[in-house]
Parts: C-alpha cells; structure tokens; sequence
C-alpha cells in the first residue's frame, strides 16, 4: 500500500460556469479578469454579427464576443440581467491582452475534478469554437477553445481596422 504522502495530489481545478444562449460555457476560473455589468458596447464597423463591439474596461476597449453567435448555437444580445466576463487573452499579444464574453447572468463557481467531469462522446460534430462537450456533475456545458477565439478576435478587429 502507498503513503498518503507518497500519492499524488487531487486535480481539482476551479471553474466557473457560464449561461450563455442556448448553453452553458465551463471555464478555468484562472482566465477571468473581472465580472462586470453588461453596458451596451462601441460598435465596430464591418464587423461580424458575433463581435458585439468594443466595451471599456480600466483604460482598455476590450472585444466583447457573443460566444453562442460565434458558435452557431443561437443569437445572442445583452440586457439587464447580462454580464460581461472579461478574459486574460493567452495568446501573448500586447495589443489585444484581453476580450470579453457577453453572460446570461452571473458566474457559477465550481469545482472540476476527474469524478465530476466527464467527456460527452456521442455528442455528434461540435459548434464552431467549442473544444467538447462535458458533463460536469449534472451540467451539460461546452468548453471553449480560447486560443482560436481569441486568434479570431484579433484577426477580425485587423480586418476592421
């Protein structure tokens, strides 16, 4: 039999869920900057329908994305009850170190562990920017693939520019 001390510690992970249109997100909680209040935000011309425009956020113009418009899952608009998440970008890129997703309420706060999470397999061909499908205790979610989104989002706001 192992030592206690000789085993390898829990995996567990914090998250937060997300509801946007037609869905819920499951984030790492790492990823968030703030929670904020949905305010409507700069339009961006000959953008497409999914960047919703540019919101302030300390001294920045941050990219809000409509995540489900993004995905294909539904159309997507805020209002009184919204949230905008704001994400530290990975990608590296000092112009665009951040942007936002437009939430349908307020952020969940979870714990994600290998028991609680499982990988929807027969969940069919996957919406646009997703990365899978999860079951995460009785929560169905998608979990995003940051790194294209946010690819996505600096190569729409150059072709704007």
């Amino acid at each position: 039999m192992t030592p206690a001390a000789e085993q390898a510690p829990p995996q567990d992970i914090r998250g937060v869920l997300i509801q946007v249109a037609g869905g819920r997100l499951l984030l790492p909680n790492a990823t968030i900057a703030e929670v904020m209040s949905f305010a409507p935000p700069e339009p961006v011309e000959g953008a497409p329908a999914w960047l919703l425009g540019l919101t302030r956020w300390r001294g920045w113009q941050v990219p809000l994305i409509g995540f489900s418009q993004l995905a294909g899952v539904a159309d997507e608009r805020g209002g009184l009850s919204s949230k905008v998440l704001v994400l530290k970008a990975l990608g590296g890129n000092a112009k665009a170190p951040y942007f936002a997703i437009l939430s349908q309420g307020f952020p969940r706060l979870v714990t994600v562990s290998r028991s609680t999470l499982a990988v929807e397999t027969g969940a069919g061909e996957l919406p646009a920017m997703v990365q899978a499908l999860v079951r995460l205790n009785e929560d169905d979610a998608f979990v995003p693939d940051l790194a294209a989104i946010e690819a996505l989002v600096v190569e729409t706001l150059a072709q704007a520019a």
